[in-house]
C-alpha cells in the first residue's frame, strides 16, 4: 500500500505523516507512505490525504496555485475512485462553497457549505470560538471506519467554521458543541474528519487504521 499526503503549503505534514508511518506497522512490510504534491506519485498512490490547517480560501488558492493538482485530484478521486481522506480544512474544502474571509468555491465533491460557527450558536451557552479542545463522537451511520471506536473516545477539534451538509446520508457521525458538527464525512469513496487523528492520541490511531484498512 502506497499513501501520499499532498504538500500542498498547508497543513500539519509532518504529525500527519508520522501518525500514519506508525500505523502502517500493522500493515506488511511493503507498505509506504509520502509527502509530495508531483502529480505521478498521487496517480501512482492507493490512497490520498489532504490534511489542511488555515483557511478554506487560502487551501483552495493554494491547491489552485499548483499547475494541475486540481484536474489530478478530479481524476483520481471522482473518476478513478482513489480511497481519499480531507483533514480538518482538508474535509471543508470537500464542500461546495466556504464563507471564511470570502466566499469561496471548494472541490464540491461532497454538497454543503462551510459557515461560520458563531452564527449557529446560543449566546446564553458561552461556548467559545474557535471550538478548541477535545470531544467524542456521537455515530450517525454504522461504517467500518468506526470499529473499536466508542464513546470513551475522544478526539481533538480545532475550528471556528463548520461543515454544514446538505444531504444526511453523507455525515456518519457528529460531535456536539452548542449544535451538532459533522465530524466525519463521507460520499463512495471519499472521507473527512472536522478533527485532527494525528493529534487525537490512540484513538487517531485506531481511526486511521480503520480508513487505510478500508478497500
Amino acid at each position: 500500500m502506497f499513501v501520499l499526503i499532498i504538500d500542498y503549503g498547508s497543513g500539519n505534514i509532518k504529525s500527519v505523516y508520522n501518525s500514519v508511518k506508525k500505523t502502517l506497522h500493522y500493515f506488511n512490510k511493503f507498505s509506504e507512505v509520502k509527502v509530495s504534491n508531483n502529480l505521478s506519485e498521487i496517480e501512482k498512490a492507493d490512497k490520498i490525504i489532504l490534511p489542511g490547517v488555515g483557511s478554506f480560501d487560502q487551501c483552495m488558492n493554494r491547491i489552485r496555485k499548483i499547475k494541475e493538482l486540481l484536474e489530478t485530484l478530479n481524476d483520481q478521486v471522482i473518476t478513478k475512485k482513489k480511497p481519499f481522506l480531507g483533514i480538518c480544512v482538508g474535509m471543508q474544502i470537500l464542500a461546495d462553497y466556504g464563507y471564511e474571509n470570502q466566499k469561496t468555491k471548494g472541490l464540491s465533491w461532497i454538497n454543503g457549505e462551510v459557515k461560520p460557527l458563531k452564527n449557529f450558536l446560543d449566546n446564553s451557552q458561552n461556548l467559545k470560538i474557535p471550538h478548541m479542545g477535545w470531544n467524542s463522537l456521537s455515530i450517525y451511520e454504522s461504517n467500518n471506519l468506526l470499529n473499536d471506536i466508542t464513546a470513551n473516545d475522544q478526539f481533538y477539534f480545532v475550528h471556528s467554521y463548520f461543515f454544514d451538509i446538505k444531504h444526511k446520508k453523507n455525515i456518519i457521525c457528529n460531535t456536539q458543541y452548542g449544535i451538532n458538527i459533522p465530524a466525519i464525512v463521507n460520499q463512495d469513496n471519499i472521507f473527512g474528519f472536522q478533527f485532527h487523528p494525528e493529534k487525537s492520541g490512540i484513538s487517531g490511531l485506531k481511526i486511521l487504521y480503520n480508513w487505510l484498512k478500508l478497500s
